[in-house]
């Protein structure tokens, strides 16, 4: 059997998704304040915006502190001169293998967030579907895309 592959997102990418989920829930957050008055308006029971802001707080305590050391310790990446091997998911753990053969073209990409920690997500395309790694370093997002870039268009060209 096959062992895991052995390279890792950034270590950075544990800050850009701890700031995505901090986003998240101040809107979360925005949303049980506009709750609460309307239950002061309409004379709803108080338990309500009670009840939603405990279950605010364990979903953001949960997504801003947990979630993302799972993610950061699940998610891993490997290139081989004929395949792309990934592993993602925290619940259910999803190992994907890529041929080479079947690379279309290679992207990188930034958002604020990532821009903001020099990280990038390489996106890889086929024929079928798109598959990325996120939170890269720049330099290795740029050494990834070229690595599977040319290992694409030697496999193309052998066949």
């Amino acid at each position: 059997m096959r062992g895991q592959p052995k390279n890792q997102i950034s270590p950075n990418g544990l800050k850009v998704w701890r700031f995505q989920e901090i986003i998240v829930s101040a809107v979360c957050l925005l949303i049980v304040i506009a709750v609460a008055v309307l239950s002061y308006y309409f004379h709803w029971p108080y338990w309500i915006t009670g009840v939603l802001a405990v279950l605010l707080v364990l979903e953001s305590v949960l997504t801003i502190v947990f979630i993302p050391k799972i993610r950061h310790r699940v998610w891993r990446y490997e290139v081989h001169e004929n395949e792309i091997d990934i592993q993602s998911g925290i619940f259910v753990v999803t190992r994907v293998i890529v041929p080479m053969v079947r690379v279309q073209h290679v992207d990188t990409s930034q958002g604020p967030l990532l821009r903001k920690y020099n990280l990038a997500t390489v996106k890889i395309s086929t024929a079928a579907t798109t598959h990325s790694i996120p939170a890269l370093e720049m330099e290795e997002a740029d050494r990834l895309r070229d690595s599977i870039s040319r290992l694409a268009r030697v496999t193309e060209d052998d066949v």
